[in-house]
């Protein structure tokens, strides 16, 4: 990892009270191989995160028991991924409310995305290519049930919606840009609900937080899907952060995904 490894969290935990009443203390569970995950790392979330403690094993096998306090995330290496499946009966009946993503350092085994969004158990993934702070933003979204992908990997699908092995031939596509400006155009409550929905927050939650009808989120967020030529509402919450990002002058390479911070 050349992102968060081996670098300190600075100054005190930032977690707010709200997160503390809610989580208690729980777990977050890592699955890499022996030295994958560095002691400096484990500190940091810990720092971060005081009421999380982190267990790491080296495999699938190991998860087969409960631990204690209960497991709310558990992060899977890239080179379990094919193995994860296999295993969902397992991972549910000892950890039944833990979400799980894949971390992607592409520089030890590059993530497929088609492999990843076929899976029946990883909900998100986490880019270990990041800044110490910008990590530990996913982090806390994955933690408040959030599912989390980096743009990067909607980007093979992006290019006039074939996958990177059709696309290499492709002239730069401009339906992303497009979609970004596109984003521009949407009414007040539909950036509203785009907004909660990029943070993980389901249709029943935002109706119940805006004090509108669950059908009528729901037809907010097929206009936005509409609007923005987008697949479903986690192709158009990654183009949210782009523009977010755009807008700040930090347009981001296709080698750098963008990160969704939670406010």
């Amino acid at each position: 990892m050349n992102g968060v490894d081996g670098v300190e969290a600075s100054g005190r935990g930032r977690a707010d009270s709200a997160d503390r009443e809610s989580w208690a203390r729980r777990t977050l569970l890592f699955i890499a191989p022996d030295d994958t995950i560095s002691e400096s790392l484990v500190h940091a979330v810990e720092r971060e995160f005081p009421w999380i403690g982190v267990e790491r094993v080296r495999d699938l096998s190991a998860t087969w028991t409960a631990f204690e306090p209960s497991v709310s995330l558990i992060l899977i290496d890239a080179v379990f991924l094919s193995e994860i499946d296999s295993c969902s009966a397992q991972l549910a009946r000892f950890h039944p409310a833990a979400m799980t993503a894949v971390m992607q350092d592409d520089g030890r085994r590059p993530l497929i995305p088609d492999e990843v969004f076929a899976s029946r158990v990883v909900r998100g993934v986490l880019p270990m290519n990041l800044k110490l702070d910008v990590w530990l933003s996913v982090i806390r979204l994955m933690l408040r049930g959030g599912e989390y992908f980096p743009l990067a990997m909607f980007q093979p699908y992006l290019n006039n919606g074939m996958p990177h092995s059709e696309a290499k031939e492709s002239k730069p596509p401009i339906k992303r840009q497009a979609a970004l400006e596109e984003s521009g155009q949407l009414t007040c409550r539909e950036s509203q609900i785009l907004e909660m929905a990029s943070q993980g927050l389901q249709n029943k939650t935002i109706a119940a937080a805006l004090r509108l009808s669950e059908h009528t989120v729901k037809i907010h967020m097929h206009n936005i899907i509409n609007k923005l030529g987008a697949h479903n509402r986690t192709e158009a919450a990654a183009l949210f952060h782009a523009r977010r990002v755009a807008a700040a002058g930090m347009v981001p390479g296709a080698d750098r995904p963008v990160i969704s911070t939670l406010t």
